[in-house]
């Protein structure tokens, strides 16, 4: 009996899960008949204002004003978030003559929102309103209306913001990155605001910045395999390069010797240029090092030759572990 119970529960909980999605996945499509004029000046204004953007919400709407700040400062546009409820409280002295204002509300019509609304209005910044009812008073005070309304929330009783804020937070989405295209937003600029942690080491972290001194490991050409072992092993690559007059000639790796050895070969009288690779893998020393990871990955190897991007002289070995230990991936 319990067995039975237990599963008619798990079915009742995935049916309402299921249900939500269903929900809000309707609430995002309808979005799509909002995308007008309107929010097409509101997007043209942000983009050629010479102030701030400031955000403000109260309760759920603040949670989702402050991510559409982080979004927009992350690719590009200055922004700051207003809590409404604070800014009758002093915090409005943020707002500078120059910026622009988006208030979010599901009614438009809280006594929080009426009160911001009227300070903008007196400061005489644009207004751009982003509300489920577009009869509120926020939508009548505004001067572009950024449409998000829902016909029910996901919510049982029809009362917690669910789908409504789940519309809010696309519609800031839309908005943020209708701003990045204006901006012709590349990944380098995306680098330059994402300068840690492994998003932004993809984007910036060269060869260069990793490769050290003593990262290059070298023989002549007619070195014998008693140095080549003793070279390898010193600089601990796996893998030394093979330079005559300063040109480098090939590659040889702990697999190279450990392949001689099986076929039987006695190194007393051979050279490095007998065994090495004459047609090593190579990169320059400003290739990100993402992109070293991805050429390594496709070959199957754990070792690149760097050349020096201006001279084309060898300078080292980079190792899937130098990149990997730097936490790319």
């Amino acid at each position: 009996t319990l067995s039975l119970v237990n599963t008619h529960m798990t079915n009742s909980i995935q049916s309402i899960a299921n249900r939500t999605l269903q929900i809000e996945i309707e609430a995002i499509n309808g979005l799509s008949n909002f995308i007008d004029q309107s929010f097409e000046e509101a997007v043209n204004a942000i983009h050629h204002s010479k102030g701030r953007f400031i955000v403000s919400g109260v309760g759920k709407t603040a949670i989702i004003a402050q991510k559409i700040v982080a979004t927009c400062n992350s690719t590009g546009t200055p922004s700051i978030f207003l809590h409404a409820a604070e800014s009758i409280h002093g915090d409005s002295g943020t707002i500078t003559p120059n910026d622009i204002v988006l208030i979010i509300s599901k009614s438009g019509e809280s006594p929080e929102i009426k009160n911001l609304v009227q300070l903008v209005n007196q400061f005489g910044n644009p207004l751009i309103g982003m509300v489920g009812n577009i009869d509120s008073y926020l939508a009548k005070h505004s001067k572009w209306v950024l449409n998000t309304t829902v016909s029910k929330e996901a919510c049982a009783n029809n009362l917690a913001p669910t789908s409504s804020t789940t519309a809010q937070l696309v519609m800031g989405d839309a908005l943020a990155v209708s701003l990045l295209a204006c901006k012709d937003f590349t990944d380098k600029d995306f680098a330059r605001f994402h300068p840690g942690g492994t998003l932004g080491k993809r984007l910036y972290l060269k060869i260069s910045d990793i490769l050290s001194a003593e990262n290059n490991p070298t023989v002549r050409v007619e070195a014998s395999i008693n140095e080549v072992i003793i070279e390898i092993s010193n600089k601990r690559l796996g893998a030394t390069a093979v330079i005559d007059n300063d040109e480098l000639k090939g590659i040889i790796t702990d697999g190279d010797l450990r392949r001689m050895l099986e076929n039987g070969a006695s190194f007393t009288d051979l050279k490095a240029n007998d065994i090495m690779n004459e047609y090593p893998k190579t990169i320059s020393n400003d290739t990100l090092a993402y992109d070293a990871l991805q050429l390594m990955e496709a070959s199957n190897i754990s070792q690149l030759v760097v050349m020096d991007s201006y001279s084309s002289k060898y300078v080292g070995i980079v190792h899937l572990h130098d990149i990997l230990k730097e936490g790319v991936v």
